[in-house]
């Protein structure tokens, strides 16, 4: 008989593995059904046409932009546009070279290996990656001490695809080696407002446009963010109401999970009230406001913060961060001269 934990923990592990698998539903397998990034979706257009017609893999292709933009799905897409298959790892999966080696040499010919949050790749990884990247050839060392010895292996030929939060900490060899390099940018409403209405279609979720359009507004422009919120929308629809969402029922689902109009949540506001309440407005350094609010530096930095830069709440200084006049303004206080001055 298993224990309570036991028990809590198998109840656990099956809902996060069906979120998993409705997270995957959702994502769209060709580049018809991947909304918004029309810049990037017409280069691969051409791209995936010219690798199709002359039989050769994709060039490698580096994606970087904040999380949940889309960059693993537009891998999908990749690897579904050239009917190929693919290999998910991460960067801190990879510890040891034959770690790499045993990934590399179970791909097919034209096979995608998708390597997530790639700037976290040991370096000496990446020095075994450059003639993989470049040659297919794999270079191991067998052996230590005076009876070590080179061997190179061959790959077939295949497409890394790489992506990253933070562009900046990849090393310029590695960064050169890829062929395509794109930047994933937040989305349009109206785009988020289509992910929300084709998401809910396939959830089977009766969703009223002007809900969409809620839900869509406080979304972060963000397609994962929008479909996190829709499937809370859903289960509030389901136990407070027949399960069909308006936009009545859309705002009171969100108003409960603390997200605002904008789509600020707890977080979010608890960084503008400190750097406004205790640090008058600021600056006040990162790794602080970070102390203050009991976070990681770097999840307010890779996560909330270049959200409220984007809204224009917050202002990057060289002595810190500091708050502008449209942050007071939400919050609903009186920004002084100098916030003022800081509106953009």
């Amino acid at each position: 008989m298993l224990s309570v934990m036991e028990d809590e923990r198998v109840i656990s592990e099956e809902l996060k593995s069906e979120d998993q698998a409705i997270d995957l539903t959702l994502r769209p397998k060709t580049l018809k059904d991947y909304i918004g990034q029309d810049a990037i979706k017409a280069n691969l257009k051409i791209a995936l046409a010219a690798a199709k017609q002359r039989k050769e893999p994709i060039e490698h292709v580096l994606l970087h932009g904040n999380p949940g933009l889309g960059k693993t799905t537009l891998a999908y897409v990749i690897a579904h546009e050239l009917g190929v298959g693919i290999r998910i790892t991460s960067g801190p999966a990879i510890e040891r070279a034959g770690d790499l080696a045993a990934i590399l040499t179970s791909l097919a010919d034209g096979d995608i290996l998708f390597i997530d949050e790639m700037h976290r790749l040991n370096r000496a990884i990446e020095e075994v990656l450059y003639p993989a990247m470049e040659d297919f050839k794999l270079d191991l060392v067998v052996g230590k001490g005076p009876g070590a010895r080179t061997i190179r292996l061959d790959l077939p030929r295949f497409t890394l695809i790489g992506a990253t939060t933070r562009m900046s900490v990849i090393s310029g060899p590695l960064r050169d080696r890829f062929g395509l390099t794109f930047r994933l940018d937040y989305y349009q409403p109206n785009d988020i407002e289509k992910i929300v209405q084709r998401s809910a279609m396939i959830l089977g979720v009766s969703l009223a446009p002007e809900a969409a359009q809620e839900i869509a507004r406080r979304a972060r422009r963000t397609p994962r963010v929008a479909n996190r919120l829709l499937k809370r929308v859903r289960d509030y629809a389901a136990v407070k109401a027949d399960g069909k969402v308006n936009k009545t029922l859309a705002v009171e689902a969100l108003e409960t999970l603390s997200i605002d109009p904008l789509g600020l949540d707890e977080i979010d506001r608890r960084i503008l009230e400190t750097i406004i309440d205790k640090f008058n407005g600021g600056p006040v350094g990162l790794s602080t406001i970070a102390a203050a609010i009991a976070e990681e530096t770097e999840t307010v930095e890779e996560v909330y913060e270049p959200f409220l830069l984007q809204l224009g709440f917050l202002h990057r200084t060289s002595r810190g961060r500091v708050a502008t006049g449209e942050a007071y303004k939400h919050l609903g206080r009186t920004p002084p001269p100098e916030a003022q001055r800081l509106e953009v």
